[in-house]
């Protein structure tokens, strides 16, 4: 999911910086590209960002906690029944009176395929709860004492069984996910996993008693966990441990006694297990040719010297937005954020954070993990807080739908409506209606429903008064736009597979200078056909989509209608009055069902390449075969070209012609940035046709197109034949495409008028100007230096090398010191970005950047901004929040008349053949 948070006035503070003013976290190895924060409770803050690196995007999470301070905050063992996802176990933690949950992160490495027990040790309440997997010797973890200080170490086990006459064993296993292979074992009400691993020999005990003499061993058998209690001592089968195990009888005695043993220091009232040392003593740590050293998602834990500061971090990866870290670069991170000694813990799709907001009953998802879905974990870390007194010191007040740019703003006759959420002094939760008020642009009504009257700012209050006089609030800054002049879905289609299923869309508006902001429900009316679809207010700024059918298709209108709500109409819970405004329109096309779109039927196989590709008959006509030469091995075909994917598409059918070699055949596309997306099909242990039907991941970015064919070899040699691939769509229809003619693109006389002028022409270098219609100079590339031209400055940027690959990182550090120099001379009017039309080259994320900068560039100093595309496919001219582009096409020659001073477009364009 592509996603730039939003941009406070921090990211412009960086981008307009110079070297020596940049922060640490801007230096050689990337550039922070935005920062969000907020106070979850006293000595707790989170701080949210994301990076730009020479190689990826990150995101990044991390709660920044003051320990053994005077705002009572503990971290505690988090779960240990049986796997559960963060947010589960998290809302049924045991706080204890005057006590509260305030965040929470996924904990140890557990055995995910097996019982779900943590690979690590663990203790809560000062009790050891589970020993590591490895054995009784110490396995690292991190550990929090009675004054709530917290340090990395290392935990094993100390622990006995006394046999009846006296013998004493060493416990080689406390609790631990997977039985020792030598040794005797013990399992209590403690057990962390969903049930006890499969034993050989196992006996109760209670109060030092055999309770349950050891049955006859046939097999390995799961157990239920033990009662609380009861202590069940397991060994391996055959063994000694096991043979003395069954001679117990019922009423012998047996003690068992098991406590944690730190490598230094006292034993900590909770500790979590981890896995790899990212930095000690101060020294990050190389992992580079071990294991685990890949990017993925992550979760760390560090601390200061002094172990008064825990720093708790999560690292997004598997997906384009973020692409994760290696231990390494993880330990170099938590390095130069202060950690004197961090602790890897579990990541991948593990990593998960939770953290609360203020005056908030539950807790809020930070992170975005991998899986798309919070996973369920073995433990976990929760930090707590002192609840504080319930009453009301101030209100928490944001948007319906969150607290994003296109939130705050509205347009002149709309409404957004607000939420005010109590909060006491220790940001907990404060029950209480306010009284709303509001000055500058806008009004608020009883309800919290704020209504904007003219362009501007304007600020609404949420207060109360309190028994004492004194008058708890809270506020929230709204930008009014410009009038809104037309509106767009973020959705052009939605395609629903069956009755019953529902999706989302938001309606967007913009003013004359495509500033945006999300219209709501109660300023829309909507026309649908409403004995096929049911549309509601999603309570969140959109609408849902439901389909009360199972096959149809049809077309939804929204209208805005101005200076007042809509209303609802038909059904409960149903928006919009077919004809109660006559304001500015959008559609969407719908539709629901399933059906087939054809892909390709490989009529013209013969210009497919690759090795291991031949012609073949296929189902029927032509098909395509491939041959893997080996067991691993891949036979794969590219296509002449890629081939689209319909956006809407659920799944890929394929059909495959089987000769039981287990081989498996995949279909291999790009999504929108490039990135690889593969769906692979099942191990064909079948002979002859069979159609495949291959599901889309939900992650993958549309538009999709494929780029090969493959299959990789099974248990023997093999030759699959392929043919008709095809894509399971709901029939929509087409969607509307309004054109948009913006202001700046004008007649050749109106571009004449100008003060000054250049022209875009395909070619290569930039030349002067020879006077042909009155261009100062003809710009046919950029791959020229920075210019300042009429108080223009132009900063070529080079588009040749990907985002991901270096490219986007040096052309964000020019980016921002063009931006410093063009704020800080009174001269410079106006700041244009050339580059090269690439967009397989540079990403969207990286695009979105360039513009929020752009735009950040001219709301704080006043001047202007453009982007200028060279060698597009088409002639093309708009604005973004205020930001003017230009795409010029590769045929042709572009005009652009130009008053870096001007009051109002500084820019005019007229392209011409």
């Amino acid at each position: 999911m592509l996603s730039l948070r939003p941009l406070l006035p921090v990211l412009l503070a960086v981008a307009l910086a110079g070297p020596a003013e940049a922060s640490a976290a801007a230096q050689a190895d990337g550039i922070e590209t935005a920062r969000t924060g907020r106070q979850i409770a006293p000595g707790i803050r989170l701080e949210s960002y994301d990076r730009l690196e020479a190689d990826r995007w990150l995101r990044i999470d991390e709660l920044l906690v003051d320990l053994g301070g005077r705002g009572g905050v503990r971290a505690e063992y988090l779960g240990g029944h049986g796997p559960a996802t963060v947010a589960e176990a998290a809302a049924r933690h045991p706080t204890g009176p005057g006590r509260r949950v305030v965040a929470a992160v996924n904990g140890d490495f557990f055995d995910i395929r097996g019982t779900g027990a943590p690979l690590g040790p663990g203790l809560g309440g000062g009790r050891l709860l589970h020993s590591a997997t490895s054995g009784p010797g110490a396995a690292p973890a991190v550990g929090f004492g009675a004054d709530g200080i917290g340090r990395v170490l290392r935990i094993a086990l100390d622990g006995s069984v006394t046999l009846p006459g006296g013998a004493v064993r060493p416990l080689a296993g406390y609790n631990a996910a997977r039985p020792p292979a030598v040794g005797l074992a013990a399992y209590t009400a403690d057990w962390p996993g969903a049930e006890l691993p499969a034993v050989g020999t196992a006996v109760a005990v209670r109060d030092g008693r055999v309770t349950t003499a050891a049955p006859p061993v046939r097999s390995p058998a799961r157990r239920e966990r033990p009662a609380p209690g009861t202590t069940v001592l397991t060994a391996a089968a055959g063994g000694a441990a096991a043979a003395e195990l069954a001679a117990l009888r019922p009423g012998d005695a047996v003690a068992v006694a098991a406590r944690a043993l730190p490598d230094a220091g006292p034993v900590p009232v909770a500790a979590v297990g981890g896995r790899e040392a990212l930095v000690v003593a101060g020294v990050p740590q190389n992992h580079d040719g071990e294991p685990n050293n890949t990017a993925a998602p992550r979760t760390a834990v560090g601390f200061s010297r002094d172990g008064r500061r825990l720093r708790i971090l999560t690292v997004d990866g598997r997906r384009r937005d973020s692409g994760g870290l290696t231990l390494t670069a993880l330990g170099r991170l938590m390095h130069r954020l202060g950690a004197y000694e961090a602790l890897n813990l579990d990541g991948g799709g593990s990593s998960t954070l939770l953290a609360g907001l203020s005056g908030a009953t539950a807790l809020a998802l930070e992170n975005s993990p991998s899986d798309g879905r919070l996973r369920p974990v073995s433990n976990g870390l929760v930090l707590t807080a002192p609840a504080g007194s319930g009453r009301t010191a101030g209100y928490r007040v944001e948007p319906v739908g969150g607290t994003t740019e296109d939130l705050t703003r509205v347009f002149p006759r709309l409404t957004r409506t607000l939420t005010a959420t109590g909060y006491d002094a220790l940001l907990g939760p404060a029950p209480g209606a306010p009284v709303w008020s509001a000055d500058g642009a806008g009004t608020v009504d009883s309800a919290g429903v704020f209504h904007a009257v003219r362009p501007g700012r304007a600020t609404a209050h949420a207060r109360r008064t309190t028994a004492h006089g004194a008058v708890p609030h809270g506020e929230l800054s709204l930008e009014v736009l410009g009038p809104l002049i037309r509106i767009r879905p973020t959705h052009a289609r939605i395609g629903l597979a069956e009755q019953g299923e529902s999706a989302g869309f938001r309606l967007t508006g913009y003013d004359a200078q495509g500033a945006a902001s999300v219209v709501e429900p109660r300023d829309v009316a909507l026309e649908f056909d409403r004995s096929r679809w049911r549309v509601t207010d999603d309570g969140h700024g959109g609408f849902t989509v439901t389909a009360l059918v199972p096959q149809a298709t049809g077309r939804l209108r929204a209208t805005v209608r101005a200076g007042g709500a809509a209303g609802a109409a038909g059904a409960p819970g149903a928006v919009g009055a077919p004809g109660a405004g006559s304001g500015l329109t959008a559609e969407l096309a719908l539709g629901v069902g399933l059906v087939t779109f054809p892909v390709t039927d490989l009529a013209d196989v013969a210009d497919w390449t690759g090795p291991g590709a031949s012609a073949a008959e296929g189902h029927p006509g032509a098909g395509l075969a491939l041959e893997p030469a080996g067991a691993a091995a891949q036979g794969s075909a590219a296509p002449p070209r890629p081939l689209p994917v319909p956006e809407l598409a659920r799944s890929l059918t394929l059909w495959v012609g089987g000769d039981g070699s287990g081989a498996r055949p995949a279909v291999e596309l790009a999504d929108a940035d490039g990135a690889a997306v593969t769906v692979r099909g099942p191990a064909v242990d079948w002979t002859g046709w069979r159609e495949l039907t291959l599901p889309l991941p939900a992650t993958a970015e549309p538009p999709l197109s494929v780029i090969r064919l493959s299959a990789v070899g099974g248990t023997r040699p093999g030759r699959l034949a392929l043919d008709t691939l095809g894509a399971r769509t709901p029939p929509t229809g087409p969607a509307a495409a309004p054109v948009v003619r913006d202001p700046i693109v004008a007649t050749e006389a109106g571009v004449r008028a100008r003060p000054w002028r250049f022209a875009v022409e395909p070619a290569g270098g930039i030349r002067a100007g020879t006077g042909d219609g009155g261009a100062d100079f003809v710009l046919t590339g950029a791959d020229r230096p920075e210019f300042v031209h009429r108080g223009v400055r132009f900063l070529p940027l080079d588009t040749t090398r990907p985002t991901l690959g270096g490219g986007g990182l040096d052309r964000m550090r020019a980016l921002r010191k063009a931006l410093a120099a063009a704020a800080r001379d009174p001269a410079t009017g106006a700041l244009a970005v050339v580059q090269a039309d690439a967009p397989d080259t540079v990403d969207r994320k990286e695009t979105a950047l360039t513009a929020h900068l752009l735009a950040e560039f001219r709301r704080t100093t006043g001047k202007r901004a453009a982007v200028l595309a060279l060698g597009a496919p088409a002639f093309a001219a708009g604005r973004s929040e205020g930001v003017l582009s230009v795409a010029a096409p590769r045929t042709g020659r572009t005009l652009v008349g130009v008053d870096a001073f001007a009051r109002r477009d500084w820019l005019a364009v007229r392209q011409t053949p």
